[in-house]
C-alpha cells in the first residue's frame, strides 16, 4: 500500500502511522496509536529498572604489619559491605621488601576470608597486580 493510502487509513481511525521496520524492502509500517505506545515502551523500562540488582564492588585496603585491633575494624566494614549485598575488593599493600613475605600476605588472607565466612564467600583465587594483592569476595545469596 502506498503512504498517502497508510496516512489517509490511519487518520479515518484516529491513529498513528509508525514505521516499525525501515531497513526492509519495503519499508513495513504499523497503524498504531503513538503514544500509548510510547507510553507503555517507557512503563517497561521502568519496570525492568526497578527490577535490576545492582553490585557495587567495595575496597577494603590493608598492610602486611596490621594490628588486631586494625584488622577487626576492617573486618568489620567488609562485613557491613557484605550485608548491603556489595562485594569486597581486598588489597593487601606489600612495601618495600615486604614483597617477599606474599606468605605472611596470604595468612592475613586466609584469616580475613575465616572472618567472613559466613556471609561471603571468595570468588577467585588471590592474585597479585604491582605491590598488592587483590582478593574478591562476593556476598552468599539466600536462594542458593
Amino acid at each position: 500500500m502506498s503512504i498517502h493510502d497508510g496516512l489517509d487509513l490511519a487518520g479515518e481511525k484516529g491513529l498513528d502511522l509508525v514505521e516499525v521496520a525501515p531497513q526492509a524492502k519495503p519499508p513495513v509500517c504499523r497503524v498504531m496509536d503513538y503514544g500509548k505506545y510510547k507510553y507503555e515502551q517507557a512503563k517497561k523500562a521502568k519496570e525492568a529498572k526497578k527490577n535490576q540488582n545492582v553490585v557495587n564492588v567495595k575496597e577494603v585496603q590493608v598492610g602486611l604489619k596490621i594490628e588486631e585491633h586494625d584488622f577487626n575494624t576492617k573486618l568489620r566494614m567488609a562485613r557491613k559491605f557484605l550485608e548491603n549485598k556489595d562485594k569486597v575488593k581486598l588489597r593487601i599493600k606489600f612495601r618495600g621488601r615486604e614483597i617477599t613475605h606474599k606468605d605472611q600476605g596470604h595468612d592475613i588472607l586466609n584469616k580475613f576470608e575465616e572472618g567472613i565466612k559466613d556471609l561471603g564467600k571468595l570468588e577467585n583465587k588471590p592474585k597479585m597486580e604491582g605491590r598488592n594483592m587483590i582478593a574478591i569476595f562476593s556476598p552468599i545469596s539466600e536462594n542458593k
